[in-house]
């Protein structure tokens, strides 16, 4: 269906008339001055004793036979009084009753001149009623009736309205007194009053016709048009259920008017676009799709080049003052970002459903030439400032009516991405649980297709690891999720998926949880898979989920981790200058003492062969697994841990361990006897070298340097940079300061902390 989107745009841009066979609605009124000879002036609203007065002056309303006037209660049951009787008067009624006939006639999709003349007034008491009839026509030109009720209190009275297949159930009360209602339908409709069951109904009727000759007014007949959209809608929808439709998610239909966020509304769209949303209304209803009114927003920023710039003039820009011809010194370059959204969104029924914004794309226009010629409704342009250029950012908005596959709206809704997925699946999950249903209910099918649609788009990224997960969170709740739905389908393809995505250690027992629920083998196939691809860059992570596997039997004994646990020794880091080569954006993370602890708990669990492989690789690369930061903190983490087929391991790296102690602990450790300090100062600079001259003197404790402050600087970062055992401060007398350094013993200091640390240690290796 590679056309649907043109082939629909030609469909709708024929309905270009709004309107149809009846229109309906309520505003505020000013009460009138009403008067009924016999009676006198009317209360507003109506009271039951005036409504009884009424009633005696009037006479039984006839109704038409043919070419007779018939008076009979059994298909009419209602009380006239003839037009000269009454008189409607007041400040405001002349543009109230002009207001009236203006939405009527819009309503109706008239255009023309239209005179509304008084006909007659109608009193229902309880029972009244009119079977089904039509209005005969009562003057040149007569095209509708106008029905406008008068503030009344009452109950029942239905009017019915059809016009060829379809009918409308009109109840005409207004909820305030303050209010009044009307009704206006084509003259050849059938129409029928509902009695009234309780109460007074107080009724002015219009006869509306046409000024002028030509062709009388007539319903809007768009049924073509509409058969011809409900079969391109079906068609669509079919090709999207079966999965094998090359056509778009949704398509978005541009209308011709403006409407802002508090305008946007079906009943107020104007002349097309009413037209054109009545024929998708009943169309997409027809054809199983959902519709929606959407306002659309696209927002374009980019490079812009200065046209008007001249010698050492400079413009600042604000957005408050920027003028046309300002604009126009500024020329629009490269457009660098852009974006596609539909949000502010309105159901037919006038109600505002619970989407937030959604993206599209060009191939979902329709037609799909829409926005070509599209005008900016804000623009602005920003001058050169530092080491940017010029440039712009401007937005266009427009409304549009949005329609997609009723089947499919899981589908579109994944476009908002998680942060409208994870809360919808999760309202899912929560409502299946508290219904006790099981796994063959609607709403367990929702959930289930609603993941199928976030895995297909999950973000996959081979390699980028670090550590952190780009959606931190996301991952674990839809797991916890899946496992709370039991879907055992949707876990092993997301945990298959995890492979070539962002790891986070974070996700590890919300893995291990839904591992749980797959069969044994499956669960090891796709841990090891998770394992081999993100070992060589997040080392951490893939230990703590081999731990947690191991921990949790999953899968169900430890040896069918064994897969698992050799892709890990075999992506161990190991002689650091055959690190091999990556992508430059990627690094691996540098081994932590509790990845290794992790791996040898798990090891000793699983294999020790591996575990002994594990002691070789560490021990064979120093500089990898440097003694003091990796080797000791991870022996001391194993003190203890039930590992049994990694107790070898564990002892020769207990033994390495307490042999580098041993060998530190046994270097004389003594306070400096002089003042002379290590001095392995690089620069050979005029201050440097007095510095490293100071620092072998054994005699000297402080030199000043007075130099300016780029000297100053120089010498402390020399200081920093070796390490040398001196403080510092800038005496701030004179002209230029002076740096004061005074020789410290910071580097024995920090020998004997590390000689009371190494034998702390030594201790809790020994036992």
């Amino acid at each position: 269906m590679a056309n649907l989107t043109s082939e629909l745009a030609q469909i709708l841009q024929r309905v270009q008339r709004p309107g149809d066979f009846y229109t309906t609605d309520t505003l505020d009124l000013f009460a009138p001055r009403l008067e009924v000879a016999g009676v006198g002036p009317i209360a507003l609203p109506l009271l039951p004793a005036q409504a009884q007065q009424l009633i005696a002056v009037a006479e039984p309303a006839p109704y038409g036979r043919g070419e007779a006037t018939v008076v009979d209660p059994a298909v009419r049951r209602t009380w006239q009084i003839a037009p000269e009787r009454v008189q409607i008067s007041g400040r405001h009624w002349k543009q109230t009753l002009a207001d009236i006939v203006a939405r009527a006639t819009s309503g109706l999709g008239v255009t023309e001149p239209v005179v509304a003349d008084f006909y007659k007034l109608l009193v229902y008491d309880t029972d009244s009623f009119f079977v089904n009839h039509r209005d005969t026509e009562k003057a040149a030109g007569m095209f509708a009736t106008l029905l406008i009720v008068l503030p009344s209190i009452y109950t029942g009275g239905a009017l019915l309205v059809r016009h060829r297949d379809r009918e409308v159930r009109l109840e005409l009360n207004c909820t305030e007194v303050s209010q009044v209602a009307f009704a206006a339908f084509y003259a050849d409709c059938v129409h029928e009053v509902l009695p009234l069951t309780s109460g007074y109904r107080l009724v002015l009727v219009y006869n509306l016709r046409r000024q002028g000759r030509g062709q009388l007014p007539h319903a809007p007949d768009y049924d073509t048009e509409q058969a011809e959209v409900t079969a391109l809608l079906r068609q669509w929808s079919a090709g999207k259920e079966a999965a094998d439709d090359d056509a778009p998610a949704k398509v978005l239909y541009p209308l011709e008017h403006a409407y802002t966020p508090a305008e946007l509304a079906f009943a107020a769209l104007k002349g097309a676009d009413a037209a054109a949303a009545a024929v998708l209304v009943a169309a997409a209803s027809a054809a199983d799709c959902d519709l929606h009114l959407a306002l659309v927003t696209i927002g374009e920023s980019g490079s812009a080049e200065y046209t008007g710039y001249s010698g050492s003039r400079r413009r600042r820009w604000a957005a408050d003052d920027e003028d046309e011809e300002d604009d126009e010194d500024f020329e629009i370059g490269e457009v660098h970002d852009r974006t596609e959204t539909l949000s502010d969104w309105r159901h037919p029924d006038g109600s505002q459903p619970t989407l937030g914004p959604l993206p599209f794309t060009e191939d979902e226009l329709c037609p799909p030439e829409a926005f070509e010629e599209l005008e900016p409704d804000e623009q602005h342009f920003h001058e050169a400032t530092g080491n940017e250029g010029a440039s712009f950012v401007r937005t266009y908005r427009r409304a549009a009516l949005v329609v997609w596959p009723r089947a499919r709206r899981l589908a579109v809704l994944n476009q908002a991405g998680l942060t409208a997925t994870l809360p919808y699946l999760t309202g899912l999950t929560e409502r299946w649980a508290a219904s006790g249903e099981g796994l063959s209910s609607a709403l367990w099918r929702e959930a289930h297709e609603l993941a199928g649609h976030m895995l297909e788009t999950w973000p996959r990224q081979v390699g980028w690891s670090y550590g952190k997960n780009d959606t931190p969170g996301n991952t674990t709740t839809l797991l916890n999720l899946l496992s709370q739905l039991q879907d055992t389908a949707r876990i092993d393809t997301f945990l298959d998926i995890l492979a070539t995505a962002a790891l986070s250690k974070g996700d590890n027992a919300a893995i291990v949880q839904a591992a749980s629920l797959l069969s044994p083998k499956r669960a090891a196939v796709l841990i090891k898979h998770i394992i081999s691809s993100h070992a060589a860059t997040n080392l951490s992570a893939c230990a703590d989920l081999l731990a947690r596997s191991v921990a949790a039997s999953v899968p169900r004994g430890a040896v069918n981790l064994r897969g698992a646990a050799t892709a890990l020794v075999e992506a161990l880091p190991g002689d650091p200058a055959r690190a091999p080569q990556r992508d430059p954006w990627i690094r691996a993370l540098p081994v932590e003492p509790g990845s290794l602890i992790d791996l040898v708990t798990a090891l000793g669990q699983i294999d020790a062969a591996l575990a002994n492989q594990v002691a070789d690789h560490i021990l064979a690369w120093p500089k990898t697994y440097d003694p003091d930061a990796v080797l000791i903190p991870t022996v001391l983490g194993l003190i203890g841990t039930t590992a049994p087929k990694a107790q070898a391991a564990i002892q020769r790296l207990r033994s390495a361990a307490l042999e580098h102690l041993r060998a530190r602990i046994a270097t004389p450790l003594e306070p400096p006897r002089d003042w002379a300090r290590a001095s392995k100062i690089a620069c050979t600079c005029a201050h440097c070298r007095e510095l490293s001259t100071f620092l072998k003197d054994p005699k000297q404790k402080q030199w000043t340097l007075k130099a300016p402050e780029t000297g100053r600087r120089h010498v402390e970062d020399s200081i920093r940079r070796h390490g040398c055992d001196l403080d510092v401060m800038t005496n701030r007398q004179g002209r230029p300061y002076s740096l004061v350094c005074t020789k410290n013993q910071a580097s024995y200091e920090r020998r004997a902390r590390q000689r009371q640390e190494d034998l702390a240690h030594q201790a809790r290796l020994q036992v």
